[in-house]
């Protein structure tokens, strides 16, 4: 996957949209139009401090189904979706939690979003939810038969999870990308705002062989210049939230303060 066509640089930071509680989730508070208005706002905060992508996630709807989403939350995250490709002129993502990439790919499809995540696209994993087999050969084919075009970043050894067989890092990684066909992939900590060890960035950076690597979680603008020695790109949320709390909103301050720390490396080698 070719990182400036689509983001423009070749070192792209997306910045997520933490989706306050849709409907039909444990936490839903009544109102989508207070869930537009934060996710408009975050959006605007997010382009406005540099970001070069968004990525909106059903991040508040915990606990969360392994699978399939109820389709009010399908609905929704189209609609808020859309809202935000109105007021940012950035690529626009999408993560439907915990591991709907089907829904995903059918919202990014039909509103013209240019990538999903996915969590576990092959393997299985144990987690909170219970365990969740990737799906990467129903995943695919239905992008095919969509004839979408939509990118599929997918983690591996996902936070949140442990993996039923020995973890190699390397063998993952490749089994992701050959096996599994992910346009990108996606190497996190242990935890949200938990950053990955630079060690296991490389090895996942040799093995993916010119395969986009992205740091998906735990990057502040303290240590992003030096993890992004070792990825191509960077999903960051939780440093970018007022007072780093993750059930704040973002602050444009902050981004901007990210984005100047991750750009300094690469403007002192132009």
């Amino acid at each position: 996957m070719d990182l400036y066509q689509l983001f423009k640089t070749r070192t792209p930071i997306i910045g997520v949209v933490h989706l306050l509680p849709l409907p039909t989730s444990a936490r839903w508070g009544g109102s989508l139009k207070a869930v537009i208005d934060r996710a408009e706002q975050e959006a605007t905060a997010l382009a406005s401090g540099g970001v070069n992508g968004i990525i909106v996630e059903n991040f508040f709807d915990a606990p969360f189904t392994k699978n399939q989403v109820d389709p009010a939350v399908v609905s929704a995250m189209t609609v808020v979706v859309q809202r935000i490709q109105n007021l940012v002129t950035v690529p626009v993502g999408l993560n439907v939690l915990r591991n709907d990439g089907r829904s995903a790919i059918a919202v990014a499809s039909c509103v013209n979003a240019q990538f999903v995540r996915i969590n576990v696209l092959t393997g299985i994993m144990a987690t909170d939810q219970g365990l969740i087999e990737g799906e990467a050969h129903q995943l695919l084919r239905y992008r095919r038969e969509l004839g979408s075009e939509v990118k599929i970043f997918a983690d591996v050894l996902v936070k949140h999870a442990r993996p039923l067989s020995s973890p190699d890092l390397t063998v993952a990684v490749k089994d992701t990308i050959e096996r599994g066909l992910a346009d990108a992939v996606i190497l996190s900590g242990w935890a949200t705002g938990s950053p990955p060890d630079q060690k296991d960035l490389e090895l996942a950076s040799a093995a993916a062989a010119g395969t986009p690597v992205f740091i998906g979680s735990g990057a502040s603008w303290e240590n992003v210049s030096t993890l992004l020695q070792a990825a191509d790109g960077v999903i960051v949320s939780s440093s970018l939230k007022r007072h780093g709390q993750i059930q704040q909103p973002i602050d444009p301050i902050r981004v901007s303060q990210f984005v100047e720390a991750a750009r300094r490396p690469l403007l002192s080698e132009l």
